[in-house]
């Protein structure tokens, strides 16, 4: 009975064990959702409050005296990815310990000048000294440093997926070029503010709100730069 549980147990342990190594062997992805915020305010509804739309000045969707800023859902703004990342860590440490022990024996003593006292208690010392010495030594000690410089800078252009109820627009955009077999993606989302979009309908990425930026390319280069997913197995298991 109990080496049929056993072996009943033995896929379940083996599967989790397996689930466990290859918990780092996966790539990092970014999840493009909007927010949880942006799903649950609701959508800003377009009223028109005006009686004509054919006046001179253009009241209607497309007025004649106006900017060229995206306003409504599926309007086309482009965003500026110009991200900078610069950090400098440096840390040191350093520890020391020394510890010293001694038990000495010759506990008996003699007083007075008689030759014969201190002769007999040099001669109980003799049989009595207990001699023990200890010594012990530990020392630590490490330093790193990590300096990073990254910048990536390039433009994307974005359609308006939601406007907010309180005016901000939730947008998300995509881009992929095809060159010698390489292929770049670059796709963004993000929460902007309809005042931050310049006069020529462009806005930075630095300005966006909860932005998600991915950036990857895919083709041979991409494959080659890359270790085997046996290698990333054996090197999620090693202890060493």
């Amino acid at each position: 009975m109990i080496k049929n549980f056993i072996l009943v147990l033995i896929p379940f342990y083996t599967m989790f064990f397996l689930s466990g190594c290859t918990a780092n062997l996966t790539e990092p992805e970014i999840d493009f959702e909007p927010p949880v915020y942006v799903e649950q305010m609701p959508a800003k509804e377009e009223k028109q409050d005006f009686v004509s739309t054919g006046s001179i000045f253009g009241q209607g969707r497309n007025p004649l005296f106006s900017d060229h800023k995206a306003m409504h859902i599926n309007d086309i703004v482009t965003v500026i990815i110009s991200e900078t990342a610069q950090s400098s860590n440096t840390g040191s440490k350093q520890l020391s310990r020394t510890d010293s022990s001694k038990l000495g024996g010759g506990a008996f003593t003699s007083t007075g000048a008689n030759s014969t006292m201190i002769k007999a208690a040099d001669g109980l010392n003799g049989y009595s000294s207990i001699g023990f010495n200890s010594d012990s030594s530990s020392s630590f000690q490490g330093a790193g440093s990590a300096t990073k410089d990254a910048s990536f800078t390039t433009k994307v252009s974005a359609r308006i997926v939601k406007m907010l109820q309180n005016g901000n627009y939730f947008i998300s955009g995509k881009r992929e070029i095809l060159i010698d077999d390489q292929k770049q993606l670059i796709q963004i989302s993000g929460v902007i503010r309809p005042y931050d979009i310049d006069q020529y309908n462009n806005i930075d990425s630095a300005k966006m709100s909860d932005a998600k930026i991915l950036y990857k390319t895919e083709g041979d280069m991409d494959r080659a730069t890359k270790q085997g997913w046996g290698t990333k197995m054996v090197q999620a298991i090693w202890p060493f």
